[in-house]
């Protein structure tokens, strides 16, 4: 079955470079600057039910490029001699053409913004993305705060009728 879920690329060292964050941690340690990008977007993935990938620069590094998942965020190393613009193009010219998707670019980038949007693909800036994802973190911390307020506990009981609940009990206790 097809995924018709909307696409999210994101340039992921453009975010990296961009988030206020992240830019510093980049400077000490980058595998840990990449791994809290991609934590952040695992979360928003899950908030918003988009499909996330994450695309990331390994023009200068021999190899076929890689692919593996994070979460569930997709994440690609690019190839030898192809940049993250090139396979964020090429991802949205893909992804694009398919019915009722919508593609949606994350990068700073003003060319590579101008090329995706030519391709039909939606421009979002590394700052307007990293005020979504906070705003879906605050979301989910109030959404987990009332839970916990409401001293309930996500169980199936919870969730069932009286009468199913008896049906259950009676069940059971056969």
């Amino acid at each position: 079955m097809a995924d018709l879920r909307d696409v999210l690329l994101v340039d992921g060292y453009n975010m990296i470079g961009a988030w206020p964050d992240l830019a510093p941690l980049s400077q000490i340690d980058m595998n840990e600057a990449r791994d809290r990008l991609l934590e952040r977007l695992a979360d928003y993935q899950a908030f918003t039910g988009r499909r996330v990938i994450a695309v990331f620069d390994a023009y200068r590094v021999p190899g076929k490029g890689k692919t593996f998942e994070y979460g569930k965020v997709e994440v690609y190393f690019t190839r030898e001699k192809e940049t993250a613009d090139e396979a964020i193009e090429r991802f949205a010219a893909e992804l694009g053409g398919r019915k009722r998707r919508l593609v949606y670019v994350a990068t700073s980038d003003f060319v590579e913004q101008s090329v995706a949007f030519a391709q039909g693909a939606l421009r979002v800036p590394a700052l307007e993305l990293l005020v979504d994802v906070e705003q879906s973190e605050r979301e989910i911390g109030r959404k987990i705060a009332e839970q916990t307020q409401k001293g309930s506990r996500n169980t199936i009981d919870g969730k069932l009728t009286p009468e199913q609940l008896r049906l259950f009990e009676r069940w059971r206790r056969q």
